[in-house]
């Protein structure tokens, strides 16, 4: 399942020398290899962006483990919970459209439901912040992966049979009152975007945002194709060795939680996402009021729209982040929208390794390419 908790790792508390040498001392592809060698993987990949453009973009190592199949720049990775920003960009399209509200109760957005009367009252914002009070536990009471799996139907009505179910049981937490990290929070608020346009998330996310974006890469669920080795294969990590694991349809989640975290692409085309956040690409896609709303949190926490907002000493201004796994693979993003800068990290393994491998190279890489703000009115 994909993890259920943001690890924010001490790579972003401050800086450091990594791997026993200086980072200056070191091209950018060394540093992935230093990583992947030191922390036994398969494959690892970097972007910076920086002033707004891609500075570097590297990619070391094999698709699949005991293969010589070399992992290539243009290649697909899977970015677990990197994915709900991704939805919460995509239902703040359809917010500017008038076609959702933030506020709305889903006793309004769902009318006539089956459903706890204390999720009557849950919004959006509840949803997209893990304020609804819905379980960490991806799963409802009763059901394990591949009991969701097997829900009948195409990908948009098991999520339709998987929300019902999981509005049914109680909360475990009044709403609004605490954070409880919930991956089913995000397949609700996809539902009501579903039921709102009458179309699945996997055709909304494509029109409105990977289109649009050019992100041609951009698919769902495991990468590449059954039988062939033309995209990097998922590891699973097990008594000291990697496990390689196939793609196919049970290789990731169930597609009915999907919103929360299932897409896969290229870096390049992660990067075109993240450079929207920055404020740099596909300007007529959201207003830059709607983009400073997806990065501001609410309830009195740090949680936003899938980004976390905290404070680093490397930069004088507000840093977004988060992390995705599906227990096969590691991502991690970092970016500072007033500098115009990201760091992107992937890797097609899971595991503590593959969390401080990643952490590594993103350290590395902004003490190599540190963000620079030219407008000290925008230092905060």
């Amino acid at each position: 399942m994909l993890t259920g908790q943001v690890k924010i790792y001490k790579a972003m508390g401050g800086l450091l020398l990594l791997l026993g040498t200086t980072v200056h001392a070191q091209t950018v592809r060394s540093i992935l290899i230093a990583a992947r060698d030191k922390h036994h993987l398969p494959a690892v990949g970097a972007v910076v962006i920086r002033q707004g453009k891609i500075a570097v973009l590297d990619v070391v190592g094999v698709r699949k483990d005991g293969s010589d199949v070399a992992a290539t720049r243009t290649d697909q990775f899977h970015l677990g919970s990197c994915t709900k920003a991704m939805t919460a960009t995509m239902v703040a399209m359809l917010a500017e459209r008038d076609k959702l509200d933030w506020d709305r109760p889903l006793a309004d957005s769902l009318p006539d439901w089956e459903m706890h009367p204390d999720y009557k009252a849950v919004t959006l914002r509840h949803l997209f912040m893990h304020r609804a009070g819905l379980p960490n536990q991806s799963w409802p009471v009763g059901m394990n992966f591949m009991d969701v799996h097997n829900i009948e139907g195409h990908p948009r009505a098991q999520r339709l049979q998987y929300t019902k179910q999981i509005l049914k049981q109680a909360p475990v937490a009044k709403p609004g009152t605490q954070y409880i990290y919930s991956n089913a929070g995000y397949t609700v608020a996809a539902v009501v975007a579903e039921e709102a346009m009458n179309q699945s998330w996997e055709d909304l996310m494509m029109d409105l945002l990977f289109k649009p974006l050019g992100m041609q890469t951009a698919g769902f669920g495991a990468m590449g194709q059954p039988g062939k080795i033309d995209q990097p294969w998922q590891h699973k990590r097990a008594g000291g060795r990697l496990i390689p694991v196939p793609p196919g349809p049970f290789s990731d989640n169930p597609p009915a939680i999907g919103p929360a975290g299932t897409v896969h692409c290229s870096l390049s085309d992660w990067a075109r996402f993240v450079q929207l956040h920055l404020g740099l690409r596909g300007q007529k896609l959201l207003r830059q009021e709607t983009l400073k709303h997806l990065h501001t949190p609410a309830f009195g926490g740090d949680y936003a729209f899938g980004w976390v907002v905290v404070q680093r000493p490397w930069v004088e201004a507000k840093v977004l982040t988060h992390a995705g796994s599906n227990t096969m693979n590691y991502a991690m993003v970092w970016l500072v929208p007033e500098a115009k800068y990201a760091v992107l990290v992937v890797t097609n393994c899971n595991g503590d390794q593959s969390e401080m491998a990643c952490d590594e190279v993103a350290q590395a890489l902004i003490h190599a390419y540190p963000p620079q703000i030219n407008n000290p009115r925008a230092r905060r």
